[in-house]
């Protein structure tokens, strides 16, 4: 691993100059305000989904400035020297400049600074992959990258910039152990219940109340818990019947919002729930080792499954452990697109 921010900004003065670097997530759109001589967050702010290949241009726009407004006061915005920003659905160099996801991404977030009046020199836009992994400690260069948030995917990262992927084919064709993908198991699960395929889980109650189904819908307290507790078939009848239209009026990918009923119920040790994310730490394993991974390799992880604590951490180290890749999870990419701004200024020079 090397890092090429151990220096002092050029030119510093007594007024300094800012950098900000923007994580734009499938859930959410987080900026961050930072000093480009380095040092702490010097303000940030959050708003809508940030995917530039599932989010709308204008309502992309939208999220953007309302997080940049927030981070960045009014005074400052002409101070700010360099953006980055990390996009889910945003391809990386590599691919070109006129991939499909960096083009909209670029288009909405130049609409975005324009709005506010920051006129940066350098406005850079990244895959969310980049910035992910340039947010490890030390900013490394090289090493393998693994985000599990709605979606998944991994990447090898050489000199910054990817170099092969593996998973990250979105929630119709791919995207096995993300967030979607966990939240589509519960349902199944629920339903499987239901009609008497599938086993007694506690999945059950917290995926109908999730989608708002009436109590008399809904199994009675404590089904799935011993098996004991009898779910008549009126009620598996009207729940089957509340499930099905509540999940299909809405976009596909808002199962992902089911994910964290699974969480919960893993945590009390609903067998089916426990399976789930097993089977989906498996999954995640796999899309890295696809990679052809080296022992000892720096493997940089986060999203909502992954970041620190996340759920499926445990169990993924687990099942990462003979690869002998060194695991690294990270609460998202904003440090990464803060250090991605402060080299592309660096590379401009003090006279930029």
């Amino acid at each position: 691993m090397n890092s090429d921010l151990n220096q002092a900004s050029p030119g510093a003065t007594a007024t300094p100059a800012y950098v900000l670097g923007i994580d734009a997530g499938g859930t959410r759109t987080r900026a961050v305000l930072a000093e480009l001589g380095g040092g702490p967050v010097r303000g940030e702010g959050t708003a809508g989904p940030g995917n530039s290949l599932t989010v709308p241009g204008p309502l992309l726009a939208d999220h953007l400035a309302e997080a940049v407004a927030r981070a960045v006061p009014e005074e400052l915005r002409g101070r700010v020297v360099a953006v980055a920003g990390g996009f889910a659905g945003a391809g990386h160099q590599a691919q070109g400049a006129d991939e499909p996801g960096r083009l909209r991404a670029r288009a909405a977030l130049s609409a975005a600074l324009a709005r506010l009046g920051v006129t940066a020199a350098s406005v850079g836009v990244h895959s969310d992959i980049e910035t992910t992994f340039a947010a490890a400690p030390g900013h490394p260069a090289d090493g393998l990258v693994l985000v599990a948030g709605t979606g998944a995917v991994a990447a090898r990262i050489a000199g910054r910039v990817p170099t092969a992927t593996s998973g990250g084919d979105g929630w119709l064709l791919g995207d096995d152990g993300g967030g979607f993908w966990i939240g589509r198991a519960a349902v199944r699960a629920a339903l499987r219940a239901a009609d008497g395929r599938g086993v007694p889980t506690a999945l059950v109650r917290a995926v109908g109340r999730d989608l708002g189904l009436p109590e008399e819908a809904l199994p009675p307290e404590g089904y799935g818990a011993d098996g004991a507790v009898v779910w008549s078939a009126e009620r598996r009848t009207a729940y089957r019947a509340g499930v099905l239209p509540a999940v299909m009026d809405r976009p596909p990918v808002r199962l992902a919002d089911h994910a964290p009923v699974v969480v919960r119920a893993a945590e009390e040790k609903d067998a089916v729930a426990v399976e789930i994310l097993q089977e989906a730490a498996r999954r995640l394993a796999g899309t890295v080792a696809a990679l052809a991974p080296r022992p000892g390799e720096p493997l940089v992880a986060t999203g909502g499954l992954l970041a620190p604590e996340g759920p499926l951490l445990p169990p993924l180290t687990e099942r990462l452990a003979p690869l002998g890749l060194t695991l690294t999870p990270v609460a998202d990419g904003s440090p990464g697109a803060v250090a991605l701004a402060r080299l592309a200024r660096l590379a401009h020079g003090p006279g930029d």
